[in-house]
């Protein structure tokens, strides 16, 4: 079997299985509606007061939340780490998030009420990280673990200036607390039209950049060679991660690692053309958080977990199996 035929069943596989998840977190739970039910109300048939109740208020807005953030996250991921070229990177290891969720708190502090500010703050927030962590990449000459742990330490301090701004004025975000984790309780579907406009813009310029990925792979001096701008793709690259990382914060919170593991499994499935990886890891990662969303859920019933934090118990041993994968001169 070809190359091309495994990916195009791969990226199938993955539709198929984003599809089973998406009805499973939109009938479980602690009130379930059954698939008929589920069926019925999508085409505009008759189901009970309780059910639409469920789906319109709760469940949609949750599951698109879910859906949207997920894709996000993970193409900002693949695109972060093909920038970079470090396999260590990813929105929250190197403090877009933290950048984000920080612009989204001092603008829900100073400008309170202003939904369509908060995905533009976020933006904001995550491009400054991304364009400071892309400064010490590239002149410095840090290794890419250096570079790393250069994130660790600017996520640390983004962190503080986030706990400093809710001590001092507590109610600038309702839901602190599950923002800080990354939770996708109390989602709203007015929270989600301007961040899900920032994403689609964002996806579609991923998908249109990737072909110039693979060409900086081969190295600076062979995609100049064959004409590309190196520099200008790079940084207009990660200005696409950080519009799709700063939305998905903008409304789910500081949600990790779903950047880093979701594109080093769909480069195990398809390899390394980012052709390939940055849709895959799209849908896989919209997946992935529907999936880990809905455990998270029903796991610990009547009891909800904050999806960050099952996120958080998956993600982090996999960075940690990475930096020993990579040891050595993989991080030089």
């Amino acid at each position: 079997m070809g190359s091309v035929s495994r990916n195009i069943i791969v990226v199938a596989a993955t539709a198929i299985f984003l599809a089973a998840a998406t009805a499973a977190a939109l009938t479980l739970g602690a009130s379930s509606v059954s698939l008929p039910e589920l069926a019925a109300w999508l085409v505009g048939g008759d189901v009970s007061d309780m059910a639409r109740n469920i789906l319109e208020n709760v469940r949609v807005p949750r599951v698109l939340a879910a859906l949207l953030a997920g894709a996000a996250l993970a193409t900002s991921g693949a695109l972060i780490q093909a920038c970079l070229d470090n396999p260590l990177a990813s929105p929250n290891v190197i403090g877009v998030n933290s950048g984000a969720g920080l612009a989204v708190l001092l603008a829900a502090s100073l400008v309170p009420g202003a939904l369509w500010l908060t995905p533009l703050a976020a933006f904001i927030g995550a491009l400054a990280t991304a364009l400071i962590i892309f400064a010490l990449s590239l002149g410095t000459g840090l290794s890419r673990l250096t570079v790393v742990l250069a994130g660790i330490a600017i996520t640390t301090v983004f962190g503080a200036g986030m706990n400093t701004i809710l001590i001092v004025d507590p109610d600038a975000y309702i839901g602190s607390s599950t923002f800080l984790v990354g939770g996708l309780s109390g989602v709203l579907m007015r929270d989600l039209a301007w961040p899900a406009a920032y994403i689609a813009v964002g996806l579609v310029a991923a998908l249109a950049g990737a072909a110039k990925l693979n060409i900086l792979s081969l190295g600076d001096e062979a995609a100049h060679s064959l004409g590309v701008n190196v520099r200008a793709v790079r940084l207009g690259m990660l200005a696409v991660a950080a519009v799709l990382a700063g939305a998905a914060v903008s409304f789910a919170g500081l949600i990790g690692f779903v950047g880093l593991v979701v594109p080093h499994l769909m480069r195990f499935f398809v390899g390394h053309d980012n052709r390939w990886v940055v849709p895959a890891s799209a849908l896989a990662g919209a997946a992935f958080v529907v999936g880990c969303d809905l455990l998270a859920r029903v796991l610990f019933a009547p009891y909800e977990l904050p999806v960050g934090i099952l996120l958080a118990f998956i993600g982090g041993p996999f960075f940690i199996y990475l930096i020993l994968k990579n040891k050595g001169g993989g991080l030089d």
